[in-house]
């Protein structure tokens, strides 16, 4: 592998090389935020639909009491 790094001209080693690594760096980061993202709206949206739920048994709960 140095004999491979040793034969890239210097342009390469000190300019490609480095913004190839930033991009790879960029797309795993962003896919790593990205299904985290994912994963915390997904449980929010659950928890939201479950409050609305709740409410509105607690609702109907309350109706049944008032007509009474």
């Amino acid at each position: 592998m140095t004999e491979i790094w040793k034969t890239l001209p210097g342009w390469v080693r000190h300019i490609v090389v480095p913004i190839i690594a930033l991009i790879v760096v960029w797309v795993v980061v962003s896919t790593i935020l990205g299904a985290v993202f994912g994963l915390v709206s997904f449980l929010f949206g659950w928890v939201l639909r479950v409050m609305v739920i709740v409410a509105l048994g607690a609702l109907v709960i309350l109706v049944k009491k008032a007509s009474r």
